[in-house]
């Protein structure tokens, strides 16, 4: 029999609309999973129960006219961003009392839909790096296999949805940090055009690579979020592109993009790193289905190469020097430590240059993709990682590049700025693991992408698959392999 947490996002407003069930209830049967399950996956960092309680009520008793498509659904909110009377760690124990005095537009939007938060979920320290492990949360593990990880920035989101604690969540993507936990747990992660969601009232500046974006386990309930976060807001610096008719998620509905050419390639971009034949494998399936959809699908040189790779680096540590009280820099981890000596050293005329040159180096890319309105590649170099992996060492400066070679496509995209989104289109061959794949649009496209993944979801019949330990009902039902064991 079907449990509240086996509804999409969409299918729960739904209900709640037919008064079949109410947003309290929702809460608290997803707050039920979050005491079972919260810890084991490392999901969230900080649970408001208190909150949740008294936004479902306020759902409840909102005026049926007028709501949203998400109204009343549970959700969560990544602990990178601004949340108010909330505490905010930004993953990091040098703020492990933070209590912002403000919401970030894309929280006070979310808030404005009727969705409730359930609390803040786990990511990386300052969003450094492409796993979540730090000291003010149990790491963000996988649900698919708790061995590994769940990805990052936006791994906690990640692995809530992943594990049936929340049906959509918020996150953010400076780098890949919505699609790679989105590839690794079987999911959808979608990063928007560069200025399509606002980053304010603060943190609109980092060069325009991060930008708030949706995870979800359709591509309906990821362009439903997208809808509810695409709000315009007046002083973003760059201009959002136009909304399509009836939104985002009636283009998901639409899934029709008409005919697209699809430039397809493999080689990696940021790293000259063999690739595994499983992402491979998923990047042939999703070309294959594409051209049987009637797409053109051509073989394409990659927009940029890893010459790149040590402009890019340079943009990543001084993204790293977020501002950080002077007496808790030594409770910063190793790698925040490293990527921050290295940024301050990077002067401002050097930081300038570097820009120009990456602009240089995208409009090259650009060149020679020509002609195609998507581009398709893997998301990740392997399929999957464990736990401890990239920190194995104990070097910083190694786990960095462990990290560079394990995603060498992402980031690309947004220092183009352009929309992509990982797409969960296979497995690995040996143990059944979520497998992703990137298609990517040209900025301000987001409508013909989602419209196109709609149409590759429903070709694939469909991505709504769970982990065994979605049944599990509380934590002495789970393994520590990550099998679920529910009650007999």
């Amino acid at each position: 029999m079907a449990e509240p947490h086996d509804l999409t996002a969409l299918e729960q407003a739904a209900a709640i609309a037919r008064g079949e069930v109410s947003s309290v209830e929702l809460v608290e049967h997803h707050l039920r999973r979050v005491a079972a399950l919260g810890d084991t996956v490392g999901a969230f960092v900080t649970v408001t129960p208190e909150l949740a309680h008294a936004a479902a009520r306020a759902a409840d008793a909102a005026p049926a006219q007028g709501r949203g498509p998400l109204h009343g659904v549970p959700t969560a909110i990544k602990d990178l961003t601004l949340t108010a009377g909330v505490r905010t760690t930004f993953g990091s124990a040098a703020f492990a009392d933070f209590v912002p005095p403000v919401d970030a537009d894309v929280v006070r939007f979310i808030k404005a839909a009727g969705l409730v938060s359930l609390g803040k979920t786990t990511t990386s320290e300052l969003g450094c790096s492409l796993y979540s492990e730090g000291r003010v949360a149990p790491p963000a593990r996988n649900p698919w296999q708790l061995a590994y990880t769940a990805g990052g920035s936006s791994g906690g989101a990640a692995a809530a949805v992943a594990a049936g604690l929340v049906p959509v969540a918020q996150g953010s993507d400076g780098g890949g940090s919505l699609r790679i936990p989105a590839s690794l747990c079987g999911l959808i992660g979608y990063k928007p055009s560069r200025g399509l969601v606002s980053g304010g009232p603060l943190g609109s500046g980092a060069f325009g690579l991060p930008t708030s974006g949706p995870l979800g386990r359709t591509m309906a309930d990821v362009a439903a979020l997208l809808d509810v976060m695409a709000v315009p807001v007046p002083g973003e610096p760059y201009l959002p592109p136009p909304a399509p008719p009836g939104g985002y998620l009636a283009a998901a509905r639409r899934a029709d993009p008409g005919r697209v050419r699809i430039g397809r390639f493999t080689t990696p971009m940021l790293a000259d790193e063999p690739v595994h034949p499983d992402c491979v494998a998923a990047v042939d399936t999703a070309a294959a289905l594409l051209t049987a959809l009637g797409h053109e699908v051509v073989e394409v040189p990659p927009p940029l190469t890893p010459a790149a790779w040590p402009l890019f680096e340079i943009i990543w540590y001084v993204l790293a020097l977020a501002p950080v009280p002077a007496h808790r820099e030594p409770e910063l981890l190793p790698l925040t430590r490293l990527l921050r000596a290295r940024g301050a050293e990077v002067s401002a005329g050097a930081l300038s240059a570097t820009l120009g040159e990456l602009q240089a180096q995208v409009r090259l890319g650009a060149a020679r993709t020509a002609g195609c309105d998507l581009l398709l590649c893997p998301t990740l170099a392997a399929p999957q990682a464990p736990v401890g992996w990239f920190t194995a060492d104990g070097d910083p400066a190694a786990d960095f590049d462990r990290q560079r070679r394990f995603s060498p496509y992402s980031a690309i995209f947004n220092v183009t700025g352009d929309p992509s989104v990982s797409l969960p289109l296979a497995t690995t061959t040996t143990d059944g693991l979520p497998v992703g794949v990137l298609l990517s649009a040209r900025y301000g496209d987001d409508a013909r992408l989602i419209a196109t993944a709609a149409q590759l979801e429903h070709a694939s019949d469909g991505w709504d698959r769970h982990p065994a330990i979605w049944r599990a009902v509380d934590s002495a039902n789970v393994n520590g392999d990550g099998v679920g064991r529910s009650p007999s």
